[in-house]
């Protein structure tokens, strides 16, 4: 890697940035015909030439080499637009694809209801079937704190899917079980409350 210039600072790249993005929108709108897709492409092209920014600056200008880079994402994106389009026709709309079971549903809900740390912790462990060991390296902490993590994450989960199960109980008409199970008395002994 090469000396950062004195040109290239962030601070140069924030100039370059205001002095040529709505230039590069209009050049990649008016060759899409998109605008929302030309915004896209232009801010993609700007965040790969931040991260080659000194290399980019000691060449020379950099508008050529992001302008290029707009273009083809622009280009890409409408090419595969395109024959989306074509097997569409060809092939007719993608069959309808069934609704998530409602159990399914109901775990994605208590996982969105967990701390983001544990959430991760559950995929990485139970959905991707990584050793704990793996999930620390991964997350950054101790093996000890995935544990924990997992531990605090199964009794939240425990707990909102069985309210889930009771409330889905409760909507199908379902009664609920009751307290303790009725007592037989055998005949001819009177029961008294």
């Amino acid at each position: 890697m090469s000396e950062p210039s004195a040109s290239s600072t962030p601070s140069d790249f924030d100039q370059f940035y205001t002095a040529t993005a709505k230039r590069l929108v209009a050049a990649v709108y008016a060759a899409t015909g998109d605008l929302a897709e030309a915004e896209d492409a232009v801010q993609e092209a700007y965040a790969r030439a931040w991260q080659r920014w000194d290399r980019l600056t000691a060449e020379g200008d950099p508008t050529p080499w992001v302008r290029t880079v707009a273009l083809r994402l622009a280009v890409s994106s409408w090419r595969r637009a395109r024959n989306r389009m074509r097997a569409h026709f060809r092939h007719g709309p993608p069959p309808d694809l069934p609704d998530l079971a409602p159990d399914r549903v109901a775990l994605i809900h208590a996982l969105r209801g967990l701390k983001p740390e544990q959430r991760t912790a559950v995929v990485l462990h139970h959905l991707l079937d990584l050793p704990i060991e793996q999930v620390a390296r991964e997350t950054g902490v101790s093996s000890g704190a995935v544990r924990t993590r997992l531990s605090r994450a199964r009794k939240a989960l425990g707990s909102h899917l069985a309210d889930t199960d009771t409330f889905a109980n409760a909507d199908a008409g379902a009664k609920a079980p009751a307290p303790h199970p009725p007592t037989c008395h055998p005949k001819g002994v009177p029961s008294h409350g």
